[in-house]
């Protein structure tokens, strides 16, 4: 079977963590053979510890005809604009969440990457955690019959010195808050599980930290099929992180995945005796970090994908979706307004 040779592009925190699956034989069928940063000091650095080469210019690294996959990991704000530079080269691309900043720029990644046959993966390495796998099937199956409320709650700690670490953390053209940044993959899992989103209304503020963008934020929803949602998301727990979870309530039973970045099967009741579980130690994974353990099986599953032309419920149409959402809860909350989630005449700080 063909390897996969990867490239990286931005050599920063989360970089370290593509670099280490790709650059160490850890996904099968995958190497990494190219590093990339506009910041020498850090592409020299991944390039001496991976033995690959480095550039600060992604053009030059991608004189290299021998890239077929390159992994975007520069700051949100550049996702939109690095991805269609790329889609030119006809390599296919993964990019990190968000996939961008704004909903339209989102729908111009999945227009050219198209158009220059290139296939788009989002980063979303949470819904490969055991007990997301698991919530998601009782979903499939239809175990919760008519879905009643379903809740994220991001409880995170993020203090001034991880802002102060790079000077696109926090700003409203680079990242945004921690709706747009920390809470994203919850956003994602919210629209996953429950579907499409017909109004919100969301308050944000700024409260601990010196940033741009909010540091905590609240929304409400109605879902197109009935049921309510709950966002809360905040950077100001204090003086560690507290929980990353997602609950889902129905008539016939509920689920609560909880842990540091939903790791943890916490609660599992049905009214069919038949569908419950016995609480055990494969649903209940205990990550280093809030990162969680799901990106070496998403990298397999991109890599199953390509070589094997599968489907995936990882393309720019998934990523997409969770974009068009948090885009929806910065105007509502900027505006002071209820928000319908088909209108999109609005325009809002995030990614200007």
């Amino acid at each position: 079977m063909k390897n996969l040779r990867f490239a990286i592009i931005g050599c920063g925190r989360i970089g370290e963590r593509h670099a280490k699956l790709l650059g160490s034989s850890l996904i099968n069928n995958a190497s990494l053979i190219a590093v990339c940063d506009i910041n020498e000091e850090k592409s020299k650095k991944f390039g001496e510890l991976y033995n690959v080469p480095c550039f600060t210019d992604l053009h030059k690294m991608m004189e290299n005809e021998e890239i077929d996959v390159v992994s975007v990991l520069t700051p949100s704000g550049l996702h939109s604009s690095h991805v269609i530079e790329l889609s030119k080269y006809s390599c296919d691309i993964v990019v990190e969440k968000p996939m961008a900043l704004k909903y339209l720029d989102a729908k111009k990644m999945i227009k050219k990457c198209s158009e220059n046959k290139s296939r788009l993966f989002v980063v979303k390495q949470n819904r490969f955690n055991k007990p997301i796998l698991k919530l998601r099937e009782a979903i499939d199956k239809n175990f919760f019959g008519k879905i009643i409320l379903a809740t994220i709650r991001v409880r995170w700690a993020r203090d001034q010195k991880y802002y102060n670490q790079n000077e696109w953390r926090g700003t409203w053209k680079y990242d945004g808050g921690v709706i747009s940044n920390q809470a994203s993959h919850h956003v994602d899992m919210l629209d996953w599980m429950v579907g499409d989103v017909q109004s919100l209304n969301a308050k944000i503020n700024k409260t601990l930290v010196n940033i741009e963008a909010e540091d905590t934020a609240i929304c409400n929803l109605k879902f197109k099929n009935g049921a309510l949602g709950i966002i809360e998301a905040t950077n100001c727990a204090r003086p560690q992180n507290l929980e990353g979870s997602i609950s889902i309530l129905g008539e016939n039973g509920a689920v609560v995945v909880s842990g540091m970045s939903m790791n943890k099967l916490e609660t599992w009741t049905f009214s069919d005796q038949g569908l419950n579980l016995e609480m055990n130690e494969l649903y209940n994974e205990n990550p280093p970090d809030v990162y969680g353990y799901g990106h070496k099986m998403y990298y397999e599953h991109v890599v199953d994908c390509i070589l094997n032309n599968k489907n995936s419920f990882l393309s720019g149409e998934h990523g997409s979706r969770s974009v068009k959402l948090i885009n929806a809860i910065y105007e509502s909350a900027m505006n002071s307004r209820e928000v319908y989630l088909d209108d999109l005449n609005y325009e809002i700080k995030l990614g200007n």
